[in-house]
């Protein structure tokens, strides 16, 4: 049959990551190439996301590191000539492209075929409308709704189904629009917005209280059909299935109801005709268990990686395969080896999949979560109670919880925080159950079922317990199994974490291994997915001894660390296999490639804790551990590891203190006599006044121990030092505050490097676009550097130099420094792997994590690597979730906010910016101009804004900006502030789609909240928007040179090969 392939297909990626669609789509990606290549397909990706591992030189044949958009892909169609296309691989920015496509004739005219799932059955899942009749002609219940192209439809459908109702958008991602809305004036308000964003949207009957509930389905092109796992909603419907904590498989479902979903299930996609993989979402309702089909996703999606990842089925690698024509018993399970994948899975322990969120880091963000997602990555946990996966779960999450008990957040009305749900919602009910708050009222407050709530008692039960009487072996052996942690325990027995470790081990109480094998215990099966439970006795596996290496993995997704990370984890347990090593790999992300089933010799799904750390340890007893390219969480482990006596491969754990820990950093710099920003730690007001008096305003301020949020602020006079530390809510000689210099007007620029020894081995030299006061993971970045002096190189270098040899460093690190006025100040310097490794590995061909495994494990070859002078320039840019965050202000400054990043190449800084800026999927779509700017700013736009009126734009300016451009000989349309409230107003021009484009930069000091509505008002009717002078220059730069208006398509071999 392998002789009726196509020859050549083109995959879609998803793009830069973001609230609603992250690293699963790697994962996905990742395995339908090796699908493809394993029958002998010639493979051609399209996916702007350089952090992937799908991305890598060893997975398609061709990669183009090109927009996701219609006329960027149809060149690449043009160029490459595929025989077929595969739509399902890339979430919802590959579906919607690929509908695109096909509506304009483009597959059609290029003789493209649509492996899988149907053109005609996409649009039908998709489409709102057709979705409902379709289900209604073989008596699938859907709920009561009807569909609306505009608002006064929206209007009628809603009165006449009565509110409260549901709003949902079509051909949406993460629920984006959607929403309980109970009047005419929550819906007049809400359509707006949501049909700037798709043309159809869905009235739909509000089933609060409803339970809600999965089923991952895949089929083959001759019916062939299976269920590979279900899943169930801790949290009732109105409540988005990615902000929901979800247990796999269903608990509370009786098994009637079980198998009555599962039967609707295989109707509803047999009758669609889906092939490959699909998931279906159920409304159930508690009191009967009649049922609703909310919707199906004709594609891998968020739910299909955690099904995957939850039963050991590889969801995506079968999709891949059965797209081809195979049948489902011809292909082979490849994680078990001794199955087809012509098999439901049974599983013997329960998984637990939490969202992570990070809504604390955007000042003024809603922390109400409901239908529209926010969260921005998740955890995974395994174990055979609920109230164990459950505890895995929050500590897994990285939030500075150490279970569902022992955690930092303090509730002001836990009422309110239970109804109506947040954030915080899990640790809300706890401590309402603690407070002695009956289920019964919790459960009327929340909708949550009596299962879960019963169980939460279980472990409150057990908390007391352990707060009054004394620790028995059966009290210790008890709390374990419910997922109480050793820190956990010692805090409420008065003990220490060693103490409470010590007592287990003396007692016998140690977790066991056990293996993710698909078949329950029913047949033989040998698989490297593994978890520690302590219901158990036996371990399924043999330590692998001094032959294998620890890898730790990066955890869960979050604004700081995200895919590049995983990227890091995966080359490094490819660089070991290669030197012939074994390697373990510890992560918690079932979004990730690193847990996927062929990345590691052993893959332990767990926590990335000090506690499992050591315990994973102790069984394998491996050479060394890895902690340097897992971000943040694994590197702060690197010293409590060390001084329990586990080795560390590569830069020695003092050594990475000494550049972790502020003081001894400083005092390094200043013994190299390297310039660094002033700074000070200060523990009143008046010490920051004192040193506010000596070094000036602006001032970076920031707590020196923070858990999560916001942490950083820049602070412009006396007033706001004293209100913001007046507003701190510790400030002690135990919580001290970080103060330093805020220089402005200055330059960034970073060093990724490896060294070996102290000694440098191989680097590459990047700078930011936008001036110093953005954060680096929100800044554009451009590499190789273009506007540097060859003297700052050449001084970058040499601090560099300096500073691996004093930290003894042999591994990746990275150092950021600051530039102004001939001087070069360094800001930090973390001795891991750094956001940008996989950007500067594949725009230089250079793999830097191969580089510094191979430097830890001495078997790096002594070589010169070409950095400096590229033929090609790369931009990095900032993918932005603003959309999904209410209230949020859409402006870069000091704390991050990406949830991702995408990249482009070009021969000129303008291509690579503009092909970047545009991958990150926004287009300006006229030649209409909104800028408003402070002052200082309005003289750096003269000449792009003369420009832009040359070739036909028309300009919009506030009264300011207007009157100073007139006078420049620039002729803008003057609009009212809003404040002002008369015509034209700018927000009449944003809301009536009158501008294409906008920039708004803010003052320092903004006095009126009329900015903040501008910006808020852009993001919320879908108009690009820049807030930073650097970029807003550049782009408009950009859009003034025609011969980028028409880009050729390139794929990454022909810049990287060429140098």
């Amino acid at each position: 049959m392998s002789n009726t392939y196509p020859k050549k297909v083109i995959i879609l990626g998803s793009g830069g990551l973001r609230i609603g669609q992250a690293g699963e789509f790697d994962y996905s990606g990742s395995q339908a190439i090796k699908a493809l290549k394993q029958e002998g397909i010639k493979t051609v990706l399209v996916n702007p996301n350089i952090a992937t591992v799908q991305t890598d030189n060893d997975m398609a044949d061709t990669v183009y590191f090109q927009p996701l958009n219609e006329n960027s892909v149809t060149k690449i169609l043009e160029k490459e000539k595929p025989d077929a296309i595969m739509l399902s691989f890339g979430g919802q920015t590959a579906l919607n492209l690929g509908l695109l496509l096909d509506k304009k004739g483009i597959f059609k005219r290029l003789n493209i075929k649509v492996l899988g799932t149907s053109v005609s059955t996409i649009n039908i899942t998709e489409d709102r409308e057709l979705f409902k009749k379709a289900l209604t002609k073989i008596g699938t219940k859907t709920a009561l709704s009807e569909v609306a192209y505009n608002q006064k439809q929206a209007l009628a459908a809603a009165n006449r189904i009565g509110y409260p109702i549901m709003l949902r958008s079509a051909y949406s991602l993460g629920g984006l629009g959607s929403g309980r809305i109970n009047n005419d004036k929550e819906l007049i308000d809400r359509t707006k917005e949501v049909l700037n964003a798709t043309s159809q949207i869905l009235i739909e009957e509000y089933l609060a209280g409803w339970k809600e509930i999965e089923y991952e389905v895949v089929r083959d092109i001759d019916g062939n059909i299976i269920t590979v796992c279900n899943m169930e909603n801790l949290d009732p419907m109105g409540i988005h299935t990615g902000e929901s904590i979800v247990v796999a498989p269903s608990q509370t479902l009786t098994n009637t109801e079980y198998h009555h979903l599962r039967e609707v299930a295989l109707n509803t996609i047999s009758h669609l005709g889906i092939i490959g993989e699909c998931n279906i979402q159920y409304a159930v309702n508690p009191n009967n268990g009649d049922y609703r089909v909310i919707e199906v996703n004709a594609r891998l999606s968020r739910s299909s990686a955690l099904a995957s990842k939850a039963t050991g089925y590889p969801l995506a690698f079968v999709a891949a395969h059965l797209m081809l024509g195979k049948k489902l018993y011809e292909i082979k399970n490849s994680v078990t080896g001794t199955t087809t994948a012509f098999f439901e899975p049974a599983l013997d322990y329960i998984a637990v999949k939490m969202p992570r969120w990070d809504l604390s880091k955007l000042k003024s963000s809603d922390h109400n979560i409901g239908s529209e997602m926010k969260s921005v990555g998740e955890v995974m946990a395994l174990g055979r109670s609920f109230p164990e996966a459950l505890q895995k779960a929050v500590r897994m999450l990285n939030i500075g919880a150490n279970g569902i008990g022992d955690h930092p957040f303090v509730f002001k009305n836990v009422n309110k925080t239970i109804k109506y749900a947040t954030d915080k919602r899990l640790f809300a009910l706890y401590q309402a159950i603690l407070q002695g708050k009956s289920l019964i009222d919790i459960h009327k407050l929340s909708a949550i079922d009596n299962w879960f709530l019963y169980h939460l008692k279980e472990i409150a039960n057990t908390q007391n317990e352990i707060a009054t009487k004394s620790l028995s072996k059966a009290l210790l052996y008890k709390a374990k199994q419910q997922g109480f942690s050793d820190v956990t325990i010692a805090k409420i027995t008065n003990s220490t974490q060693k103490a409470v470790r010590i007592k287990r081990i003396k007692n016998n109480i140690t977790p066991v291994i056990k293996q993710i094998d698909t078949l329950a215990g029913e047949f033989d099966a040998e698989t490297n997915y593994l978890y520690l439970t302590y219901h158990g006795d036996t371990n399924d596996i043999k330590p692998l001894g001094k032959i294998a290496y620890i890898i730790l993995g990066s955890g869960p997704y979050c604004i700081g660390s995200s895919v590049e990370f995983d990227w890091c984890a995966v080359n490094a347990a490819k660089t070991l296999s290669k030197n012939g090593h074994k390697t373990i790999l510890i992560n918690s992300n079932p979004e990730t490639v690193s847990t996927d089933f062929d990345r590691s010799d052993r893959l332990y799904f767990d926590e990335l804790t000090f506690e499992r750390v050591q315990d994973i340890a102790d069984f394998e007893s491996a050479k060394a551990t890895i902690v340097s390219v897992g971000g943040q969480i694994a590197n702060n482990l690197a010293l409590p590891l060390a001084k329990a006596l586990y080795p560390i491969l590569g830069t020695q754990a003092t050594d990475i203190d000494r550049a972790e820990d502020r003081q001894k950093f400083s005092a390094m710099l200043n013994k190299l006599n390297i310039d660094q920003p002033n700074w000070c730690e200060i523990t009143s007001l008046k010490a920051a006044q004192d040193f506010a008096n000596i070094t000036g305003y602006p001032l970076l301020i920031r707590p020196s121990y923070v858990l999560s949020g916001g942490a950083m602020n820049v602070i412009q006079d006396k007033s706001q030092l004293k209100k913001y530390l007046n507003e701190a809510t510790v400030l002690s000689p135990d919580h001290p505050v970080v103060i330093s210099q805020f220089i402005t007007h200055a330059k960034e620029l970073e060093i990724d490097g490896v060294a070996k020894d102290g000694e440098l081995v191989i680097y590459a030299i990047s700078e930011h676009i936008e001036n110093a006061g953005i954060h680096s993971g929100d800044a554009t970045v451009v590499y190789p550097a273009q506007t540097l002096y060859l003297e700052t190189v050449r001084r970058a270098r040499i601090i560099a130099k300096k500073v691996a040899k004093n930290l003894k460093i042999t591994g990746p690190f990275n150092i950021q420094f600051l530039a102004k006025d001939n001087q070069l100040k360094v800001i930090e310097c973390n001795v891991r792997s750094s956001r940008s490794f996989p950007f500067v590995s594949k725009v230089s061909g250079y793999n830097f994590i191969e580089i510094a495994i191979e430097s830890m494990l001495d078997t790096h070859k002594k070589t010169t690597y070409q950095t400096l002078d590229l033929d090609h320039v790369a931009v990095k840019t900032p993918q932005f979730s603003y959309n999904r965050l209410k209230g949020a202000d859409p402006v870069a400054g000091v704390e991050m906010a990406s949830t991702g990043e995408v990249a482009c190449f070009g021969d000129t800084l303008e291509e690579a910016f503009y092909r970047s800026w545009h991958a990150t999927e926004q287009q300006i779509k006229g030649k209409r101009l909104f800028i408003s700017l402070p002052d200082e700013q309005k003289f750096k736009f003269i000449d792009e804004l003369k420009s832009l009126k040359e070739s036909g734009w028309e300009i919009y300016a506030t009264k300011g900006t207007h009157d100073y451009y007139k006078k420049n000989g620039i002729i803008t349309k003057k609009l009212h502030k809003i404040q002002e409230n008369l015509e034209p107003s700018v927000g009449n021009v944003i809301t009536n789609q009158k501008v294409d484009l906008m920039i708004n930069v803010p003052a320092t000091v903004e006095q009126t909240k009329d900015a903040y509505t501008i910006r808020r008002l852009a993001i919320d009717h879908h108009i690009p928007l820049f807030t930073n002078a650097e970029t807003g220059i550049l782009m408009l730069r950009c859009l003034a040179d025609i011969k980028l208006q028409d880009l050729p398509a390139k794929p990454w071999a022909d810049y990287v090969n060429k140098s």
